[in-house]
């Protein structure tokens, strides 16, 4: 037979069924619960070991409330119920409310009404834990806690919602749990007037108003305002995962990481856009969402006006003003504005493409690029350009396009002071004066300055000719190939010259035309420095010998 506990025998009351009770039920309240203590005291209950305090703060939270609204001053002995039957009971009741705090902690000036209150609180110094539970060995501060950590062994949740059925392990719990089916939120914020349904929730509030963040790190010193944020970030230095998914075994620093991973095997989208039908896995991501419908950005920037739809964006756009880069890599040292950049950058190292295409099983390090990959199999072209209709698979390309009609070159080159319209084709320029090639044939050793031009070398050692023209069956090598020999059908000269009007099948065409109209002429002999406008009139000139008959 199972061993009576108080827990057992104790009738809380929420602060709604307090004010249905009349004076006299209010009486039988106070008597029953006296006897009870009496009972409980006669078997040898031991107090010292239960937080009979705890048990205390319902009913003096409805005094408190029912004498705001009475104006009544109870007397001293029947403003809680909790009386015992022996004197020594009685006199730690009383220090309750005649403020006597006899003992004082003498490492943190703070008073206690009992020595057993005292004794708890100084465990909080020493960080002694005497109370271990026997399955997991987990220690404790005070036997309570240990006991209902006892309960997430068994299993046992003996309290149970008579609306939902939901059970919990703890009666305090199931008491906080009602409030969500009668919607009370007694604990408000004389500030903002936001309410709470938990007196702890309106207390972290409140540290927004004030600034608080009670909560450091040991290692690096970063303050939170929460407990829970300070452990999540702990992990940070720990590297500990503890939320490991039953069904691939992929483990997670923080729970709400595996729920959302959890969604991508059951592939469940739940959520709606009722506006263009889409799906999302989460709710957070369907309202991110409903701001592209309704352009709305509530986050703005306090120091350059600019407005985001969403918080993060603007906490690391704020980082641009700063020039923080807070998240570094410890492989190669390279610092990173974003904490998800530093997590991509890190599978240039691990070599780890985690996102694998269904159709072609062409695996990529980053999902954006998966994404783009899948549309060379379904030929869509999300991004059309206003001026031209020209359409593009990536957004990036589509953005770069729009720079042809603007004429925007934003990336300037340090040495030769050349703008370029977009960052790629600035770091390829560069090498063209550190002469850096770093790509190189396995098979031949030859090396290059970009990638494109080593995968095009490839071909002339596998024969490779992927592209091939749906007219005359003609295939090439490179895709720009095809698209030039492509103009030899439709006739289409899309290059003009801005001064005579004439147009060009090819941009390199228009290139050298242009010389006519400036008389540049770049290329020059080494022997008797003649100078020319075409690298071929060099070529001829060099092999026929002119120079070395004029010297």
């Amino acid at each position: 037979m199972n061993t009576v506990t108080y827990d057992d025998v104790h009738v809380n009351f929420t602060w709604e069924e307090w004010t249905l009770l009349d004076p006299s039920q209010k009486n039988l309240y106070k008597d029953v619960m006296l006897e009870t203590y009496r009972n409980l005291t006669a078997v040898g209950y031991s107090w010292e070991d239960h937080n009979v305090e705890e048990h205390c703060q319902s009913y003096r939270r409805h005094s408190r409330l029912e004498r705001s609204h009475t104006g009544e001053k109870s007397s001293v002995h029947t403003q809680c119920v909790k009386a015992f039957a022996y004197d020594s009971h009685l006199q730690w009741n009383e220090r309750t409310y005649t403020g006597g705090k006899p003992n004082e902690c003498n490492q943190y000036v703070k008073g206690f009404a009992y020595n057993s209150t005292l004794q708890r609180h100084k465990s909080t110094h020493s960080e002694e834990k005497p109370y271990e539970c026997n399955q997991c060995s987990k220690a404790f501060a005070r036997y309570h806690l240990l006991r209902m950590h006892k309960k997430t062994h068994s299993g046992e949740k003996p309290h149970e919602c008579d609306q939902c059925g939901k059970a919990f392990a703890r009666h305090g719990n199931l008491l906080m749990h009602k409030k969500t089916h009668s919607g009370e939120k007694p604990y408000e914020c004389n500030q903002c007037g936001k309410a709470f349904a938990r007196y702890s929730n309106l207390l972290m509030h409140e540290r927004i108003h004030t600034g608080e963040k009670p909560y450091e790190c040991n290692q690096c010193g970063k303050a939170f305002t929460f407990h829970s944020s300070l452990q999540r970030h702990e992990r940070i230095h720990t590297g500990e995962k503890p939320y490991e998914c039953i069904q691939c075994g992929k483990a997670f620093s923080q729970l709400s990481n595996l729920k959302m991973h959890e969604i991508t095997h059951t592939r469940e989208n739940p959520y709606e856009c009722n506006q263009c039908g889409k799906l999302f896995a989460y709710l957070s991501h369907l309202q991110r969402h409903e701001r592209i419908h309704t352009g709305e950005k509530p986050y703005e920037c306090n120091q350059c006006g600019k407005a985001f739809a969403h918080l993060n964006t603007l906490q690391m756009h704020k980082r641009a003003h700063a020039g923080e880069k807070p998240y570094e890599c410890d492989q190669c040292s390279k610092a990173f504005a974003q904490h998800s950049h530093l997590l991509l950058h890190k599978r240039t190292h691990t070599g780890e493409k985690p996102y694998e295409c269904y159709e072609c099983g062409n695996a990529y390090a980053y999902l954006s690029s998966l994404q783009m990959h899948t549309r060379t199999h379904t030929g869509e072209k999300p991004y059309e350009c206003s001026q031209c209709g020209k359409a593009f698979a990536s957004h990036s390309d589509f953005r770069i396009h729009i720079r042809t009609h603007t004429g925007v070159k934003p990336y300037e080159c340090k040495q030769c002071g050349k703008n370029l319209s977009c960052h790629k084709s600035l770091q390829r320029h560069e090498r063209t004066h550190t002469g850096e090639k770093p790509y190189e044939c396995n098979q031949c050793g030859k090396a290059f300055a970009h990638l494109s031009t080593l995968q095009m070398h490839k071909r002339a050692h596998s024969g490779e000719k992927p592209y091939e023209c749906k007219q005359c069956g003609k295939a090439f090598a490179r895709f720009s190939h095809l698209q030039m020999h492509d103009r030899t059908h439709t006739g289409e000269k899309p290059y003009e010259c801005n001064e005579c009007g004439k147009a060009f099948a090819q941009n390199s065409q228009l290139q050298l035309h242009k010389r006519t109209h400036t008389g540049e002429k770049p290329y020059e002999c080494t022997q008797c420095g003649k100078a020319f406008a075409y690298i071929n009139s060099l070529q001829n000139h060099v092999k026929k010998s002119y120079c070395r008959e004029t010297i």
